[in-house]
């Protein structure tokens, strides 16, 4: 028999050793034997389930004591995160012999994300819905189901294991063993990824570098939290509070302001200072409080400053990222066809780009060699107030958003001079 063919109804697979028709029906059977004790969530884990076309569409209702070692390894600014072990493993396929679906692998490393008691349940949903839809799109990591805390009776998200931990904690560990090609090629991938959310109408909100998460950030990153986020044009009756939630250095000072509504311009705002904290292996204004002081300035053009040596084409970049004029800040589309011009440039030692970042690299390693008592860049102090996770900002009276004096004749004087090298 074919392997591509289903051998209980003799159909075509839709996805690989997984039938669709008859998949369904298995769990169709088994939905009187378990319940997550609420009707929505039930609804949304029998949906996924009748309508998966592969096993990695599935996620399912896992009762708390299918998982062992849990410990807390994490928090956000709405939950925590905890370590476990998955005894059973996720589906694969149907064991048509012993009826039962076979899992592996056995004592599967998970993350459980859990929500705070005081985080709406609608949101919880929300989450759950869009993380589904970006995984669908390869943008975020896999979802396999949902559990409770018996205690607390708060619903948890399990997710896969981020080995790699998020960006900013690899950054600090590693970046002094990251080279140029890497950075272009992790900045194109995480433009890749969200070329993948923003293709679904859906706006992040909340990007910053501890929602970026991989389990070897060597080859991949996927996108994390989507608490915030929403698909644009839903409810547009209804006026939501204006309540502005975040990590402040990453959210777009028109949103800040409360001028504009959270676009997809900003969320390429907040990718043009992931991509600054990329390349220069510092968060953003880690030695000053992160308050209503620094939203005006940010309001009023601060950004954070770019190494005089870095390499121009990604300086041009990032400006036009974070430039004030939203019209006037590529699409993630945009960005990506760029980084992937300079990524596949990087074999050609006669590229400008290979040209520009070699004379990056030289500097640093002169200010190294030149300077004994040099500490490495990722020993910075960081303000006690200075706050790298979500919380709610009540910032009001904030000036509308401008760029610096100067920012646009750089940038333009930038753009001049690279011409004929920037692709079009």
């Amino acid at each position: 028999m074919s392997s591509n063919i289903c051998p209980e109804c003799n159909q075509k697979y839709s996805g690989y050793k997984w039938c669709k028709t008859c998949n369904s029906k298995h769990f169709q059977n088994d939905f009187n034997n378990w319940t997550s004790g609420n009707d929505k969530i039930d609804k949304f884990i029998q949906d996924t389930q009748l309508n998966a076309d592969f096993e990695w569409e599935v996620i399912e209702w896992i009762p708390y004591d299918r998982f062992k070692d849990i410990n807390q390894i994490g928090k956000g600014g709405f939950g925590t995160i905890h370590y476990a072990k998955w005894i059973d493993g996720n589906i694969r396929e149907w064991d048509i012999e012993n009826q039962q679906w076979e899992r592996y692998p056995k004592d599967k490393e998970v993350a459980l994300k859990k929500f705070d008691n005081f985080v709406n349940f609608n949101d919880v949903l929300n989450e759950m819905e869009i993380h589904l839809k970006t995984r669908a799109q390869s943008a975020s990591i896999r979802f396999y189901g949902i559990t409770q805390d018996p205690i607390t009776h708060s619903y948890m998200m399990v997710l896969e294991y981020a080995a790699d931990g998020n960006l900013r904690e690899y950054l600090k560990i590693n970046f002094n063993n990251i080279d140029w090609e890497r950075k272009l090629y992790n900045l194109r991938e995480l433009s890749y990824r969200l070329i993948n959310i923003h293709v679904l109408d859906i706006v992040h909100q909340d990007f910053h570098p501890g929602n970026i998460l991989s389990y070897d950030f060597k080859n991949n990153m996927y996108i994390s939290d989507f608490g915030l986020s929403k698909l644009i044009g839903v409810n547009p009756s209804n006026p939501e509070k204006k309540n502005i939630v975040g990590v402040l250095p990453y959210i777009a000072p028109e949103v800040l302001s409360g001028g504009e509504e959270y676009t997809k311009a900003a969320d390429v705002y907040s990718f043009g200072i992931i991509a600054y904290e990329i390349i220069t292996g510092f968060p953003p204004y880690p030695d000053i409080p992160h308050d209503k002081y620094l939203a005006m300035k940010i309001c009023n053009g601060l950004r954070p400053k770019i190494p005089f040596h870095t390499p121009k084409l990604i300086t041009r970049m990032i400006m036009r990222c974070w430039d004030a004029r939203v019209t006037h800040r590529p699409t993630f589309k945009e960005l990506y066809d760029e980084l992937y011009k300079y990524y596949k440039d990087y074999s050609n030692k006669d590229s400008e780009i290979v040209i520009q970042t070699k004379k990056a690299e030289e500097f640093s390693a002169n200010q190294e060699s030149t300077n004994a008592t040099t500490t490495t860049p990722l020993n910075y102090q960081t303000h006690p107030q200075a706050i790298y996770t979500s919380r709610l900002l009540n910032f009001s009276n904030l000036p509308k958003s401008k760029n610096e004096e100067n920012f646009e004749r750089e940038l333009e004087e930038l753009t001049k001079s690279m011409s004929n090298l920037c692709p079009s």
